[in-house]
């Protein structure tokens, strides 16, 4: 069985009982950051000044959980944009993501769908 193959397997039954309309193009597999809360991704947004995993700590700090925000290596919808932030080093787009995989090494091994909250970097072009 090719990994394509299984990895269409293991992803197919969650995405058919997600939430959220998708197609198969809508998921995106890799290391991705997630937090509990949108007000999670505000903050880390603030921290940030190049250097996730620095901001990472800070937000989990702050709120007095380790897990509460992480970088991880995922198969996950992204939803529409909920807020967009402006910050000297990038232009960010916070979403809700549906998590539906995690990537282990011997590929996508899928998960009850759940919802956290995310951020994407937003490629601006001078006008």
């Amino acid at each position: 069985m090719t990994f394509a193959r299984r990895i269409v397997l293991l992803i197919l039954p969650s995405i058919l009982l997600m939430e959220l309309p998708a197609q198969a193009a809508d998921v995106q597999v890799g290391t991705a950051l997630v937090c509990d809360t949108e007000q999670q991704v505000e903050r880390l947004i603030a921290f940030y000044d190049g250097d996730a995993e620095t901001a990472v700590e800070a937000v989990n700090a702050e709120v007095r959980d380790p897990t509460a925000c992480t970088l991880a290596e995922i198969a996950y919808v992204p939803g529409p944009p909920l807020a967009t932030t402006r910050k000297r080093v990038a232009t960010f787009q916070i979403v809700q993501v549906l998590v539906i995989g995690i990537v282990t090494p011997n590929g996508v091994q899928s998960v009850e769908p759940t919802h956290f909250f995310s951020v994407q970097e937003v490629e601006e072009r001078d006008a």
